[in-house]
């Protein structure tokens, strides 16, 4: 009887596509891309399949607005800053926190480039270029050079702690990073000195302080060339 009620009273309740697209959100965080389907968020809406695609076409659809959902309000709070650089780092950093809350998002931008979440965030970081002063025939390159930076670490990022989560869920981070950095101490020192002279650093790294050193770099780089 409760269940019914509660049924009811969601019912009450205008189904939109925000609606839609907020509980798609939420079933792609909880079950990730393979657990969402019509039928899945039907039964978290309490309506049917048919009422949802009178909204939304397909899973493609959805997927591409919830994404875009998702980037929006990343981008609306990350170009606010008062210079061009403190955009372009707050905006990088929105994108990663948001790729790390949401890793699908990662999977979604680099899917589908010529989409609207895509075009946003490069379109954002293509006017903060414009801002540092970046002659016009390497603004494209400039903000490329960003966008490429951004969805790689990010992704990358998020799905190593899938993965990581996938394979050990009962230990941490710092169990992880431990295993690895005395994987790397133990490789062979003429074939992989590099990483064995890093060992340590893998060990205590911040991966937000890294990611942000990185933009920092290029930034440097783009500003020290113009």
């Amino acid at each position: 009887m409760a269940t019914r009620t509660r049924r009811a009273e969601r019912r009450e309740e205008p189904l939109s596509r925000e609606r839609i697209v907020e509980a798609a959100i939420a079933l792609l965080d909880s079950a990730g891309e393979g657990g969402l389907t019509f039928r899945v968020l039907a039964e978290r809406l309490a309506t049917g399949p048919g009422a949802i695609y009178w909204h939304v076409a397909g899973k493609e659809e959805l997927l591409n607005a919830a994404t875009d959902a998702v980037i929006t309000r990343t981008v609306a709070a990350g170009t606010t800053e008062a210079t061009p650089r403190e955009a372009i780092r707050a905006l990088a950093l929105g994108v990663f926190d948001a790729i790390e809350a949401h890793p699908w998002v990662g999977t979604q931008l680099s899917r589908a480039p010529g989409q609207s979440p895509m075009l946003r965030v490069f379109e954002h970081i293509g006017r903060q270029v414009q801002a540092l002063g970046v002659p016009r025939q390497d603004q494209f390159t400039a903000a490329s050079a960003f966008l490429n930076y951004i969805l790689g670490v990010g992704g990358q990022n998020a799905a190593d702690a899938r993965a990581h989560q996938a394979r050990r869920p009962d230990t941490s981070r710092t169990d992880f990073l431990d295993a690895a950095a005395a994987a790397w101490s133990a490789l062979d020192p003429e074939e992989y000195a590099f990483l064995r002279s890093v060992a340590d650093q893998l060990r205590v790294h911040d991966d937000r302080t890294e990611f942000l050193a990185g933009i920092d770099l290029i930034l440097t780089g783009i500003t020290a060339g113009h």
